[in-house]
């Protein structure tokens, strides 16, 4: 059951895949998901149907390109959120200074320990601490919209 707070549900529903392992476009807890499958798996959590499945992408976190997809996929679906770290808050990155951005994550704690839920590579999801090098290469801030 979903409570009146979306950053607290999504929060409860992306700690749930903890541990599923690292696949690149994949999006089933427990079995496989990359860090846009994370964001994918918590969406259905909090409403149901995705409102539309990802064109083909590159693992390549070094890529440029122009379109921005990720970026541009966030803005037709998320609320843009520009405060400091909230709690269920999606965190777009960059993970190379003028590359696209191709990283995503969750914030699943605020305050003196600030941390995120993500998926990568060898990793698979993990909570992190919210840390000087990802706070820089932090692109943009998002919210889910309420039921």
């Amino acid at each position: 059951m979903l409570s009146s707070d979306v950053g607290y549900d999504a929060v409860r529903i992306a700690r749930q895949w903890l541990g599923t392992p690292y696949l690149h476009q994949a999006s089933v807890k427990g079995v496989g998901t990359d860090c846009l499958g994370l964001i994918r798996g918590v969406w259905r959590g909090l409403y149901g149907d995705e409102p539309e499945l990802p064109a083909f992408y590159s693992s390549d976190w070094g890529e440029y390109d122009a379109s921005e997809p990720l970026l541009t996929g966030s803005h037709r679906h998320f609320l843009v959120d520009e405060s400091v770290e909230t709690l269920g808050q999606i965190l777009l990155f960059r993970m190379r200074q003028g590359a696209s951005v191709k990283h995503l994550g969750l914030v699943s704690a605020v305050g003196d320990a600030p941390a995120f839920i993500h998926a990568y590579d060898r990793h698979g999801v993990v909570e992190s601490p919210l840390s000087g090098p990802w706070r820089r290469r932090i692109a943009a801030r998002f919210r889910f919209p309420k039921p």
